[in-house]
Formats: structure tokens, C-alpha cells, sequence
């Protein structure tokens, strides 16, 4: 059975080959910590007390980085259901305070698709707002998709496609001048900006931010699945509440019963090991390897999209699919985009000069036969 496993396993192509997806390897004391933990089960939090408080110490940790010490959330499984949540609990504060019942939301034309199922499952309708030139939501068309019924505005700070940062400042001004929540997805940068020099602001430090989307299983390098979800104050997890009567807990906040606390700690380990020290040199690697590649790919032909803000970029190309394609067949996988067409890598922990230099060699070829 056990070579059967293997057997499986090794059809799966390695993160060494993997240039599209925002997670990574995890950190070793990730896997040592996941190993402790694994029988661990946060939805009875009565019977792993321990659990339990390691994860109120990683919100405070999260919370501390985000420039709120008093920040109230979970670890998830991912930045769906932190993305959920976040929206969930704008639309239950925003019915208890202003009594709104067909509640809309504006989001960025460069949010995830999470947003799709967001609309679908909590019967929230979905307004677009264009972006300006440089792919970022336009603060001016947010503005006139809000009316009486808007619960919740939403921000991008690390859009999947381009690593760009919506103007969260002007939204937080408009959030706070309207009374509405803002939600801001930070799934990805999350784990990226705090540790940039320079770096706009995104999170709690901002009045009119309400909820942050943030994933450790990104760019924190924990095991998967590590998501996050983190609120301004408890009162937006008390608006999430159901009676849980046969728990060790009388009530729960989560999207999921059952819920691994092999994330909680996978996450603190990393955290607590590398300190922000140690994360500034794993975001500084990858920025550096961004440049490298961009160097790279530039002798090729291929210019960006947008110079890079962050370890996620794009190059133009009228032959993305091809190219994706192609690659695909030699087991390197990278992803594309639509608006403009471009082909789209991320370039995580895991990709280190010699993956670029196999990746730029292969990309040859598959130039010479596209």
C-alpha cells in the first residue's frame, strides 16, 4: 500500500518546477510543529486547551505586525474562506446597524474568483470597479457603485495576477466617510509587505479597515492548509456566532466544524523561529530572484506588465497559452492572464537562481517551437 502511495506522489510535479502557485515547501520546524499536532482539532477547543491558546498567541502575533495588538480572528483553511468570513461578518454588522437586507459589496475587477463563490453563497451581490492604468482598483468608481445597501468595500494588497496593491488609504477614507466595512484580501502580501521597506499601508493602521484576509501557507511557509482571517475587534466573530450545544464551547465563530490545529502551529513555528529579522531576508531572496528573473526574461523579449511590486509578475505575450502550454508538456508550470494576455509566474521561497536558469533554458526551446 505504502509504494502504492508513492507511486501516486511522485506524479505530482515538484514546487522545484512550479512557477504559478502562491504556496511553497514548507519550512522544516513547519513539518516538526505539524507532526505534533496532527490529531489536534480546534473545532472542540475545550478538549486541545494548548491548541487553543497557541492560536490566541499567533493572533496576537499576526495581529502585532498588522498594527493592531488586539486584532480577534482564526487560522482557516485558506483565503476562501478567510475572504468568506471577512464578507460574512460585514453583512451581519452592517444588518444589525443599519438594518440592510439586500446587501451589495464593491470589489476590484482584479479579485480573486473567491469572490464568485462569496456572492453565490452568502447572496451578496457583487459590484465591479474598474482599475486605472497601473491595474489598481479605481477609487472614483468605487465610489459610484456605493449606495444604501453596500455593506463592505474590498481591497487587494498582492492581486493574484500582478502583485499589485490597491489604493487601500483612499478606501479606508471612503469606507469611513460612508460607514461602511472594508475588507481587505491580503492573502498573499500579507505575509510580504510588512517585511518591505517602504511599503504603502494596508492593514489596521488604517481607520476604515475592518478584516484582513492573510495566509501562512503562502508566503509564512507553513504546512497547508494555514489560511487566516483576522478582524479589527471580537465583535465581528461574535457576528459570526452559532450555538455549538454538544461541544466543549458553547458557541463558534468558523466556517468549518472540524478544523486542524496543525496549521496554528505550523504557522507560530515559522513565525517564532525565523522573527521578522529572518522573514525580511526570505521576502528581500525572492525579491531578488524577481529581479533576476526579470533581467532574464528581458534578454528573451518578454517585457512586464508592470514592473514588479512584489514576488508576482507577468510578462506580455500574444502566445501565453502556447507557451504555457508548452512548458506544461516539459513539466514546468506557470500560469497566465487574460487582461492583458501575459504569461504570470510567482516567484516563492522555493525558486532559487538554478530553478531560473532551468526555467530560462527550457523557455528557449519552447520559444524556438511556438
Amino acid at each position: 500500500m505504502l509504494n502504492e502511495l508513492e507511486e501516486f506522489r511522485r506524479k505530482d510535479i515538484p514546487y522545484s518546477r512550479v512557477l504559478s502557485s502562491m504556496c511553497t515547501t514548507p519550512h522544516p520546524v513547519a513539518v516538526e510543529a505539524h507532526r505534533l499536532f496532527l490529531e489536534t482539532n480546534l473545532g472542540d477547543p475545550g478538549i486541545f486547551r494548548g491548541t487553543w491558546e497557541l492560536e490566541e498567541k499567533l493572533m496576537r502575533l499576526l495581529g502585532e505586525m498588522l498594527h493592531n495588538e488586539n486584532a480577534a480572528g482564526y487560522i482557516c483553511s485558506g483565503g476562501t474562506e478567510a475572504n468568506i468570513q471577512g464578507i460574512r461578518a460585514a453583512r451581519n454588522v452592517m444588518r444589525q446597524k443599519k438594518g440592510v437586507q439586500k446587501s451589495n459589496i464593491v470589489i476590484p475587477e482584479s479579485a480573486h474568483f473567491s469572490f464568485e463563490k462569496i456572492g453565490d453563497i452568502l447572496g451578496v451581490e457583487i459590484r465591479r470597479a474598474g482599475l486605472d492604468e497601473d491595474y489598481r482598483v479605481d477609487v472614483g468608481a468605487v465610489e459610484e457603485l456605493v449606495d444604501n445597501n453596500t455593506v463592505a468595500l474590498v481591497g487587494i494588497a498582492g492581486t493574484t495576477e500582478l502583485g499589485q496593491i490597491d489604493p487601500i488609504k483612499e478606501l479606508s477614507d471612503l469606507a469611513v466617510e460612508r460607514g461602511i466595512e472594508l475588507h481587505i484580501d491580503a492573502a498573499f502580501g500579507g505575509l510580504v509587505l510588512p517585511f518591505m521597506d517602504d511599503a504603502p499601508d494596508f492593514d489596521f493602521k488604517l481607520d476604515g479597515v475592518s478584516s484582513i484576509t492573510i495566509d501562512p501557507h503562502k508566503m509564512g511557509m507553513a504546512t497547508i492548509p494555514a489560511g487566516g482571517i483576522l478582524f479589527r475587534d471580537g465583535s465581528y466573530l461574535r457576528a459570526l456566532e452559532v450555538e455549538t450545544p454538544y461541544l466543549t464551547s458553547k458557541s463558534q465563530y468558523t466556517l468549518t466544524g472540524t478544523r486542524p490545529g496543525t496549521g496554528v502551529a505550523s504557522a507560530y513555528a515559522v513565525l517564532r523561529h525565523l522573527g521578522y529579522d529572518g522573514m525580511k531576508k526570505v521576502v528581500e531572496k525572492c525579491m531578488d530572484m524577481t529581479t533576476l528573473l526579470v533581467e532574464e526574461m528581458r534578454s528573451l523579449g518578454f517585457e512586464p506588465v508592470i514592473e514588479p511590486i512584489m514576488n508576482v509578475v507577468a510578462f506580455r505575450t500574444d502566445k501565453a497559452e502556447k507557451i504555457k502550454d508548452e512548458l506544461y508538456r516539459r513539466d514546468w508550470v506557470i500560469s497566465t492572464i487574460r487582461k492583458p494576455k501575459a504569461i504570470r509566474m510567482v516567484i516563492m521561497p522555493h525558486v532559487n537562481e538554478e530553478v531560473i536558469s532551468g526555467f530560462i533554458q527550457t523557455l528557449r526551446e519552447v520559444i524556438r517551437a511556438v
